[in-house]
């Protein structure tokens, strides 16, 4: 049976059937005719020591053992065939904003789904990680099919909360991820970039590879209002502020380009794939060219 072909407006593309099915449409239309894997799982990890025999590989002795007993251990490791990923989803109260385009939540939920189908059927383990400011939801790493349903299953029912906590938040992500893994952040980011920041640095410092989604609406870059506009906290139940957009305008875009440029930096500093996504961008092309690169970058396979 042909493929029906997808809308590229993201509003129609999410409104064109279950979320199950579209994001798994999506990425077999992008991965027509690949044969290679746009992904790469660490080549080794460590398993247990065993004492030293002679002929052994003096490059695999642990030293530090050596220096607390006084005996010679061999490092043992086995081949790693699969990436682990972990999929970090963003359901703070800001993601609810919607402006012309899709709804940041709706969106930052199709395109976990397409991620997730895409890893899986490279044969690699996705993991999932709801939040706010606290986790919200929560799935183990795991490469079968079943996988895939019950994680689309916690996107269905997770709704855009309470306020961001993306700090606190990692400091329980973080002791459970024991083995390197590609740690997938899709977030608005609306936090400080100091503490995004240090977020992003103890990830690096544990040796994950990071890709950043930042999810963002046109009208929070351009800030197109002109008329008197009530704008309402997402986070904070209640509170709404009458304002002229005029006078604000220059104000707000000044504060929104340092945070985007800091921000930008950080990433920049501790070589994390860093992208802005727009609500308005066709989730088709968002992952085609992220996928593209990637094997780019990757090279042929020898």
């Amino acid at each position: 049976m042909a493929q029906v072909p997808l809308p590229s407006d993201p509003s129609a593309l999410l409104s064109f059937g279950r979320l199950e099915l579209v994001a798994r449409q999506l990425v077999e239309g992008l991965m027509m005719g690949r044969h290679r894997s746009p992904f790469k799982g660490s080549s080794v990890e460590f398993v247990e020591h065993r004492e030293y025999y002679p002929g052994d590989d003096m490059r695999h002795i642990d030293w530090r053992a050596y220096g607390k007993t006084g005996h010679y251990y061999i490092k043992e490791f086995e081949d790693e065939t699969n990436l682990r990923a972990y999929l970090m989803l963003d359901a703070s109260g800001s993601m609810a904003y919607e402006g012309k385009s899709a709804r940041k939540y709706d969106y930052a939920r199709l395109l976990t789904g397409a991620l997730t189908w895409l890893l899986l059927s490279q044969r690699d383990s996705v993991g999932l990680f709801t939040f706010d400011n606290q986790i919200r939801g929560q799935l183990k790493p795991s490469s079968s099919r079943d996988t895939y349903r019950r994680i689309i299953q916690v996107l269905e029912e997770t709704t855009p909360g309470e306020d961001t906590g993306l700090a606190s938040v990692a400091d329980e992500i973080l002791p459970t991820l024991r083995r390197r893994s590609m740690v997938i952040l899709i977030s608005d980011c609306f936090d400080t970039v100091e503490r995004l920041d240090s977020v992003l640095q103890r990830l690096r410092h544990a040796r994950h590879e990071i890709v950043v989604f930042r999810i963002a609406a046109p009208e929070e870059i351009e800030f197109p209002f002109d008329r008197p506009t009530q704008f309402r906290n997402l986070e904070v139940a209640d509170h709404r502020l009458l304002v002229d957009p005029a006078r604000l305008r220059k104000e707000y875009l000044r504060q929104y380009h340092e945070f985007s440029e800091g921000l930008e930096k950080v990433c920049g500093d501790l070589a994390v794939d860093y992208r802005v996504v727009l609500t308005s961008d066709p989730v088709q092309d968002v992952l085609g060219t992220w996928l593209a690169e990637r094997m780019a970058m990757s090279g042929p396979r020898r």
